[in-house]
């Protein structure tokens, strides 16, 4: 952002409306087209189906955007869109120019700002107060076409502009401009707009604009065009004019008509390369590709005669004045310095002014820091540096053993996890890998049978460990990384369980044979036993046979 209107908190970009002038510059130079400008397609489509007559301001840039058979057939589109009148903004441009050249001409020892470009108008009232009274009070070419086809189609008429700048919008808005242009679109939102409505252009037929302008005005969107129009100057190398484009171009050349030291005409286009550039331009074609479609639609189409009548001209005066923004925020050298240390740049050797974190300067980042319209961590080197330190310091601390080789298998560096598991010292760096272990895994790799190996177990007895390996090559680095994991107390506890395992076993083992042995003796013991109840009770019972026949005996011994 040339203005520095873009707050970043918490890693999230936002615009600051109090600071912004609407350029487009974030949203033509975002390379993720992460910003984006208002859309305007559906409220210039209600304007059409509002009942009153339309009129299209289209911008000389058109030629830049489209090629020469689809600009016949431009007007043709917009007609079949719904508009009543199509003509070319650069009709109000001629007035324009001649009425600046009248007002150089009145003051020609004073330095002058041109006041075409409503990006230009709006940063000197913001950031350049002082030198409003240098800004020529004429209108922009938009907003004089636009009263010009009111003048002539009637007060009913609404107007919508078609052009490569996003800042008209803001313009259109403007108090002093109140109701006159109804709708300011951009020629990406006008191809939006085609392809919504089905608009084809191969189909149309050919077709003029409604009105064309005069002289040289179709160059206007060109460094140099308004005073070319004015017929003022078109020598690059003249002294006391100033054609310029592009936010660092316009910021010297006002910076030098500021100093009042000599008379200095400045015709500023905020864009770079003027408004072939601007950010509603689809980007199909390169800036310098626009340029010559431009310059070749400009040559060839002349136009009407350049002589005009000052009663022919609409009413051209503007009226410019300073609206600076909120005063920022004091900034002492102390805090600046303790921004610049904490980035790592307090020497100006550390000072690299990239502006990858969109500010020309350390100092000015470290400025929008303290203000809060930055945060520290958009600084690229100094993000790389943190991220290299937190790398090396995870490497340092990790427990897991870390050896990197040269495409020789000498050793280069290692952490201090290797040199515990390998009882060694960076003495060993220079030296081949096979000075501390067998060396074929890593050939393996340098042969280039794999790009990565992983090995389970292996076991260094020199060094009483056992380690799982993970080993890969770096191609581009001709390098070769290997992560040594201990697992030597993951194994003698494995070892550990497995005996344990066997004591079980054969602990059961005996355990089952006793009891069986046991089962089997108690089974004996019964048996025994069984038998020798089953004698008694057999001999029991032969007793109690003979039992009856000795009592007989006894009671009777006659027989009787």
């Amino acid at each position: 952002c040339p203005v520095k209107a873009i707050r970043v908190t918490g890693g999230q970009a936002s615009v600051d409306d109090a600071r912004c002038i609407a350029c487009g510059t974030c949203v033509r130079e975002c390379p993720q087209g992460a910003k984006q400008f208002r859309n305007d397609v559906d409220r210039a489509a209600r304007i059409l189906t509002s009942g009153s007559p339309v009129a299209a301001s289209v911008a000389p840039s058109f030629a830049s955007v489209f090629t020469p058979w689809e600009r016949k057939r431009l007007p043709s589109a917009l007609r079949k869109l719904g508009f009543a009148f199509v003509g070319e903004t650069a009709v109000g441009a001629y007035p324009v120019a001649l009425r600046t050249a009248e007002l150089i001409a009145q003051s020609i020892s004073d330095s002058h700002i041109c006041t075409a470009c409503p990006a230009v108008v709006r940063y000197v009232e913001r950031y350049r107060p002082e030198q409003v009274f240098q800004l020529l009070p004429v209108v922009s070419p938009m907003v004089a076409h636009a009263r010009m086809m009111r003048e002539r189609l009637g007060e009913r008429t609404r107007v919508i502009f078609i052009g490569p700048c996003v800042t008209k919008k803001a313009e259109a808005e403007r108090p002093e401009y109140a109701g006159l242009i109804d709708c300011a679109l951009t020629f990406q939102e006008l191809m939006e707009w085609f392809d919504r409505e089905g608009v084809t252009l191969a189909e149309l037929e050919e077709s003029g604009f409604d009105e064309e302008p005069r002289g040289d005005s179709r160059y206007f969107p060109l460094e140099g065009g308004s005073l070319r129009t004015a017929a003022l100057s078109t020598d690059l190398l003249q002294t006391g004019v100033a054609f310029v484009s592009g936010f660092e171009g316009v910021s010297e050349a006002l910076e030098c008509a500021g100093k009042n030291e000599q008379s200095l005409v400045v015709e500023p286009l905020f864009c770079p390369h003027g408004c072939i550039n601007g950010p509603g331009i689809p980007r199909r074609r390169n800036v310098y590709d626009r340029r010559q479609d431009l310059v070749g639609y400009a040559s060839r189409e002349h136009g009407r005669p350049d002589e005009m009548s000052p009663e022919e001209y609409p009413p051209l005066l503007a009226t410019f004045t300073p609206d600076p923004v909120e005063a920022d925020v004091p900034v002492t050298e102390q805090q600046i310095r303790a921004v610049l240390e904490q980035t790592g740049k307090l020497r100006p050797e550390d000072m690299l002014n990239c502006g990858s974190c969109g500010y020309p300067t350390c100092r000015e980042k470290a400025i929008a820091v303290i203000r809060g319209m930055a945060e520290m961590e958009m600084c690229v080197p100094y993000m790389r540096r943190l991220a290299e330190q937190r790398s090396d310091r995870i490497i340092e601390t990790s427990p897991n053993g870390i050896l990197i080789l040269d495409e020789r298998l000498n050793i280069l560096s290692m952490n201090p996890a290797f040199r515990k598991f390998f009882v060694c010292s960076e003495a060993v760096c220079g030296r081949h890998v096979s000075y501390l272990m067998d060396p074929d895994p890593f050939e393996r790799l340098a042969s280039g049978e794999k790009d990565i190996l992983e090995l389970a177990m292996v076991k260094h007895d020199r060094y009483n460990i056992v380690c799982h390996e993970i080993l890969y090559s770096l191609a581009e680095e001709r390098q070769y990384v290997g992560i040594f994991v201990n697992i030597t107390h993951t194994r003698e506890s494995q070892e550990k369980l497995d005996q344990l395992r066997e004591q079980t076993v054969m602990q059961a083992r005996e355990l089952l044979e006793h009891q069986i042995s046991m089962a089997q003796e108690i089974a004996r013991q019964l048996g025994e036993g069984a038998a020798r109840g089953e004698s008694l009770v057999e001999n029991l019972m032969k007793l109690a046979e003979d039992k009856p026949e000795k009592a007989v005996n006894r009671r009777d011994p006659f027989g009787r």
